[in-house]
């Protein structure tokens, strides 16, 4: 019986299980290193079965080994070993775990491998002696990855590497038989007594291929172990030297760690010399079970240039599964650095391609909803600091405006600059504004430029001005399509300056800085006249081939109107550039405006949606004439003396210009340029005729 027990036990692999292994180990991995993280993952787990069986109060061999994780490199051999002092397996363990893959089945695994494939069935399985490189052409590893997630097999990943593999193991157990488990991973396996005084656990030393050799490098080693076991619970030992210097802090409750700590995890986890803005620590047992340290760091990202570079790594019980998982959190939390832990997880054979993505969905939502009330908590008590996280990563916190499930917690954590501040560095709430809303006043509003500059010199905002109503200042693109998605906060709709209701403003009194002088009314003459000088202003605007004069005045004011160079100013054949000429309510300190004849998209959201139809035609807008202005009652005088002046038409061509620059439509200004010398030329003629110069 002894000399039966000493010889080797040699086991074929049946044809299918030499099938399913050519597709593991070279379909499904798309990253050799990773069969270190398999190896080291399963000794991780063989120590947490031990522990776990010291703590019921079983009995184990060798109870006073250290609980740890031994890798050694010998280049003269051309192994690298991976040893632990866990549970170790008995010889029907072995079989079980090891002798046989997918414990699960590998059957079923091949039978929905050929379905995935549209084939009825697995078919025959190729003969890998004979052509071991076409073997299981036919999957794919996209196909293989797809369903493969019911079948636990990581640690054939070896044979990536490996052309053969040597587990020598001690069940725990006091009496065990020591065992020694050898394959090349391609027709067969063998099982034979070990060394009898074997110590309790598992060592697995991998022969590796000439093609493998980089994994004899200490160094290699060492970093792909850093890059997926630094979390392990238990010492991981390169040739003698701790590599899992750096505690699971996510693991440990947030009394215990000091901000140093925090911000020393930071610091390895991003490498990233600033200390973090703020520290997002959180441990969650219901509806899923996950940990998770999240920092918001100091400076933003440019998420133009690197717009998908975000996301959580996932780990589960320690172990690296995927770097920047985008699934943990929404892009619009992209600037979080951290980690994500959970034991609810199940996981494909490779830990590359999760397995069932609603645990994954499950602790996004909670992610969000408490990232959110994090950002909530640091608005109220801690001002300055969301100061500064909003001026790093407010522009990328804006897309949340589609989060239709957060958008209020999304609105209420919004910032912009307004009328209300005294420079471009001030920042308010949508509730900060509306605790300043006049009484009586039915909305928030704004208007969109690209700079404070740009939009105090709007002539839209005289209305509001005059008036003292707050205005916010959106100042980046992104800011009216959040507006519109919006649509209000707390119950108050957002409303464009441009399509304001004036009639709302008139029951406002004017503020107290306003400007006291008001003009003159009009004469009974020139208001009777106003009718026709808006019908003439719109006839020379949209008169065909109408450019305006471009050709010099002489000291008397003569100019003629040459319509023959073009250019963006001039009304296409068949389509008005202006709809209609009238009488302003808005405007106090500008002679007029632009604006949309239907009250429907702003100026500043029309540019972007031509930009996206590419659309380069000029807009057609309503002209609003400010009827106290001096340039347009002395524009009226030159009416009533002679409608077809040929001044009347170069101003008014002027005027339209000034209007479409201010709006931001002007895109050739070579004309407006011209006109402007030609007016400045006549002006100085009159002017020195004035002065007798």
């Amino acid at each position: 019986m002894a000399k039966k027990q000493s010889a080797p036990e040699t086991f074929e692999f049946k044809a299918e299980i030499r099938k399913l292994l050519h597709i593991i180990t070279h379909s499904l991995y798309t990253n050799r290193e990773i069969f270190i993280r398999e190896l080291v993952s399963n000794a991780s787990d063989a120590l947490d079965k031990l522990r776990f069986a010291q703590s019921r109060g079983d009995t184990v061999a060798d109870a006073d080994l250290i609980l740890e994780i031994r890798l050694a490199v010998d280049k003269d051999a051309g192994t690298l070993t991976i040893a632990d002092t866990g549970v170790g397996m008995t010889r029907d363990e072995l079989v079980a775990n090891i002798g046989t893959i997918a414990h699960s089945g590998s059957e079923e695994f091949l039978r929905s491998l050929a379905e995935a494939n549209g084939a009825a069935g697995p078919g025959p399985a190729p003969d890998t002696d004979d052509d071991d490189e076409s073997a299981g052409a036919a999957q794919s590893p996209s196909d293989a990855s797809a369903i493969i997630g019911r079948f636990g097999v990581g640690f054939y990943s070896v044979f990536m590497v490996a052309d053969k593999v040597v587990v020598r193991t001690c069940a725990a157990a006091p009496g065990s038989e020591p065992l020694v488990w050898t394959s090349d991973g391609l027709g067969s396996y063998a099982i034979e007594p070990g060394d009898p005084d074997a110590p309790r656990g598992t060592e697995v030393v991998v022969h590796l291929r000439e093609d493998a050799k980089e994994f004899l490098e200490p160094g290699r080693v060492r970093d792909t172990l850093k890059r997926h076991s630094s979390f392990i619970s238990f010492p991981v030992l390169l040739d003698g030297e701790r590599v899992n210097t750096i505690p699971a802090l996510w693991r440990e409750p947030k009394f215990s760690i000091k901000q140093e700590q925090y911000d020393e995890f930071y610091t390895f986890l991003t490498y990233d010399s600033q200390k973090p803005l703020s520290t997002l620590h959180l441990s969650v047992d219901a509806p899923v079970q996950f940990s998770a340290l999240a920092f918001v760091p100091r400076t933003g990202r440019d998420i133009f240039g690197a717009r998908d570079k975000y996301g959580l790594d996932l780990y589960v019980r320690r172990v690296l599964i995927q770097r920047e998982n985008k699934d943990l959190i929404p892009e619009y939390l992209g600037f979080l650095k951290g980690v994500v832990d959970t034991e609810d997880l199940p996981l494909n054979i490779s830990r590359e391609t999760l397995q069932e993505n609603a645990v994954l969905r499950k602790i996004a939502s909670t992610l969000t909803k408490q990232a959110l009330a994090h950002l909530a908590r640091m608005a109220d008590e801690k001002p300055e600091d969301y100061e500064a996280f909003w001026r790093a990563h407010g522009t990328l916190f804006k897309l949340g405006h589609t989060d239709w499930a957060n958008r209020d917690k999304v609105a209420a954590l919004l910032r912009f600059n307004s009328s209300h501040h005294d420079d471009a560095k001030g920042l308010t709430a949508l509730a900060d504004y509306k605790a300043r809303m006049k009484e009586g006043q039915k909305g928030i509003y704004y208007i969109s430029g690209a700079s404070r500059e740009a939009v105090k010199l709007s002539p839209h905002l005289e209305i509001f001005r005059k008036k003292g109503v707050e205005v916010l200042y959106l100042l980046e693109p992104i800011d009216e399509f959040v507006m519109d998605a919006l649509g209000a906060f707390e119950e108050t709709p957002f409303i464009a300056v441009e399509n304001a209701d004036l009639d709302a403003l008139d029951g406002f009194d004017d503020a107290p800085d306003a400007a006291a002088d008001k003009p003159e009314e009009l004469a009974a003459d020139d208001a009777a006249a106003l009718d026709g000088f808006f019908a003439r202003i719109k006839e020379i605007l949209n008169a065909e081939g109408a450019t305006g004069a471009t050709g010099a005045a002489g000291a008397t004011g003569a100019a003629g109107a040459d319509a023959d160079d073009g250019g963006p100013a001039t009304a296409p054949a068949g389509r008005e550039r202006i709809t209609e000429v009238r009488a302003s309510k808005r405007l106090s300190g500008s002679p007029c405006c632009l604006t949309s004849p239907d009250g429907g998209v702003t100026s500043s959201m029309e540019k972007m949606l031509r930009v996206i139809s590419k659309d380069t035609s000029l807009p057609t807008k309503a002209m609003e004439i400010n009827c106290d202005h001096p340039l347009i009652r002395n524009l009226l005088r030159v009416y009533k003396a002679d409608p077809q002046d040929a001044y009347l038409a170069q101003a008014v061509e002027q005027l339209y210009d000034s209007a479409m620059l201010m709006e931001g439509y002007l895109t050739d200004p070579h004309r407006m340029v011209e006109r402007i010398g030609a007016l400045l030329q006549g002006s100085s003629g009159w002017y020195t005729e004035i002065k007798k110069l």
